[in-house]
């Protein structure tokens, strides 16, 4: 029973990095679409900002599904040299979370406090 069960996690803990995978996958796609404009030189910096900030939110979306796929693999961790690794890469990738999402909210507050660029005075 226990083989079973530890099998089921790997499985998961799997299918959930996969999903993890194509959610950077699909941003990075995503992103570079957007910044053509910027490429051929039509891009501005307010949208090569936009372009980042959605990004983040992407990998944002990405690390949590990372982090719980490590946390399905702590579930069935034989030794404690697998649990001590598991626990560093869950403090990297959530020290990696906090801080781009720190940054992503500091570049939404300084957007919404700047006025619209064709605002009259």
């Amino acid at each position: 029973m226990e083989e079973i069960i530890r099998r089921l996690c790997s499985y998961s803990a799997l299918y959930v990095e996969a999903v993890a995978a194509l959610v950077i996958t699909y941003a990075t796609i995503e992103a570079l679409v957007r910044l053509v404009p910027s490429f051929v030189g039509r891009g501005s910096p307010g949208r090569r900002r936009a372009v980042w900030r959605r990004l983040g939110v992407w990998l944002l979306l990405g690390l949590e599904f990372e982090l719980a796929a490590d946390i399905i693999r702590s579930a069935i961790a034989p030794t404690w040299t697998d649990i001590g690794q598991l626990a560093a890469i869950a403090a990297i990738r959530t020290f990696l979370n906090h801080f781009l999402e720190t940054d992503i909210a500091t570049s939404r507050a300084e957007d919404e406090s700047q006025p619209p660029a064709n605002a009259q005075s």
